[in-house]
């Protein structure tokens, strides 16, 4: 089944809380992350990419609008909010679907299965990375980790690591979030290969990656969501 990764960005605490119970009741999507506010959201998508966005409208210092319109090549985006004349605005910007509030679960549920329906299934899929001048086709299910080294990245695998002269960022682009997740500035791991943690660190067999502060609570979220440990 696609998994779909989605964040709640609402400036209120029961809203956060209502989707937040909504989203672990329904098996297919993934819940990235929670946010206060659109400038935290903003902080969060210079660096990761998700799925999907449940995002309120009327937010302090920036609307879920005014985001939107600056952001490029956004996800798919839900609103969620308690005024209906932002409905037209929201088409114009070609989001996915507008929930008024309150939001029943009947509804919430209409929309995202509409979204899960509009993605592509996950099949073998692979990349084909530039290294040593030739072209070399990796498996997504071989790749253990994704570790950025100043002007190259290294794709590691069972078999060994692979250099390419590229950002993390171009990289990570390439790879399915419902597979993938940021634990740091550097580091991106397969979730299905984790093997445990310990401490700010993820174990992938012997290797040791470390969580950024900022993502931990992300990190957490992710590994309970899928039972990974």
């Amino acid at each position: 089944m696609r998994t779909i990764s989605c964040i709640i960005t609402d400036d209120e605490p029961m809203a956060r809380k209502g989707l937040q119970g909504y989203v672990e009741k329904v098996p297919f999507l993934r819940l990235a992350g929670v946010f206060e506010d659109a400038i935290q959201l903003n902080t969060f998508l210079r660096e990761d990419r998700v799925d999907l966005l449940f995002l309120d409208i009327e937010m302090p210092y920036l609307t879920g609008l005014e985001l939107l319109r600056q952001l490029d090549n956004p996800p798919k985006v839900i609103f969620t909010t308690a005024y209906e004349q932002y409905a037209i605005k929201g088409y114009e910007l070609d989001v996915a679907d507008y929930l008024l509030k309150p939001i029943s679960f009947e509804r919430f549920l209409k929309a995202v299965n509409k979204i899960h329906s509009s993605l592509p299934a996950e099949e073998d899929q692979h990349l084909f990375i530039k290294t040593d001048n030739k072209l070399e086709k990796v498996q997504l299910e071989d790749i253990l980790y994704v570790e950025a080294m100043e002007n190259y990245v290294a794709i590691h695998t069972p078999r060994g690591r692979l250099l390419t002269h590229a950002t993390l960022k171009s990289v990570t682009e390439r790879l399915p979030s419902s597979a993938f997740l940021q634990v740091h500035k550097s580091y991106v791991v397969a979730l299905n290969k984790i093997t445990h943690l310990e401490g700010n660190a993820i174990g992938i067999g012997k290797a040791s990656i470390p969580i950024s502060r900022t993502l931990k609570e992300g990190v957490m979220e992710a590994i309970v969501k899928n039972k990974l440990l």
